[in-house]
């Protein structure tokens, strides 16, 4: 094992409720009702596809300059919640210092936009343990098409069959998986009956726990 690769959102720090906290702000501020129902259909989609989908969902149609704005105003909303109330996920930093003092490459894969990363990463001070990270505007198309891992095996010069990826979405597991890549997933409690996980190459429903001899028997 030569690296891992994480995802961010829902993966390291619980960051899902801060999303749909923005979209309800932004989006009911122009007429759009945002639903649990429909929201869970934008888990692991980027900012600009999840925005789309609520324009579509209400029927409205924005100038290109209306939409990047309705889309920087979320991003900035879930900035500021990041920063002033983010936590890691359980075993979050138990895991990075296992990995760190292995001298493991440590590289992220996100499908938020880029200037979330370090926000996260500060909060969760975590920065300095990354070796490099990827996002959404690093790529022509995000997760679930595998460029991201492509890219963020690129950046750690990294071997896909000698490589770890953790995530907790089927959008972001199909990306990894697509890459070749081995794939961890940690799916959420409502989501972790969900058949599409079974494709992992190991299910869990938390990080807490888990040992570097856990992911070394996955090459095995």
């Amino acid at each position: 094992m030569q690296a891992v690769i994480f995802d961010m959102d829902g993966l390291l720090i619980d960051s899902e409720p801060f999303w749909k906290q923005a979209e309800k702000r932004v989006f009911s501020a122009i007429g759009v009702e945002i639903t649990d129902v429909l929201s869970a259909k934008t888990m692991g989609m980027t900012t600009r596809e999840a925005t789309k989908f609520w324009l579509q969902h209400a029927g409205l149609s924005l100038s290109q300059h209306l939409m990047e704005q309705v889309e920087n105003d979320v991003i900035d909303e879930v900035a500021s919640l990041t920063a002033t109330q983010g936590q890691a996920l359980p075993g979050v930093h138990d895991l990075l210092e296992q990995l760190k003092q292995k001298k493991l490459k440590i590289g992220l894969a996100t499908n938020a936009p880029a200037r979330i990363v370090p926000v996260v990463l500060e909060r969760l001070d975590v920065r300095d343990i990354f070796d490099s990270y990827v996002a959404d505007d690093d790529v022509a198309e995000g997760k679930p098409h595998p460029a991201i891992y492509q890219v963020a095996l690129k950046r750690i010069n990294a071997q896909a069959n000698q490589t770890i990826a953790f995530e907790d979405s089927v959008t972001g597991m199909t990306a990894a998986m697509g890459a070749s890549i081995r794939t961890v997933v940690v799916p959420s409690h409502a989501n972790y009956h969900l058949p599409h996980y079974d494709a992992a190459a190991l299910k869990l429903d938390s990080l807490n726990g888990l040992t570097l001899q856990h992911l070394y028997d996955l090459f095995e």
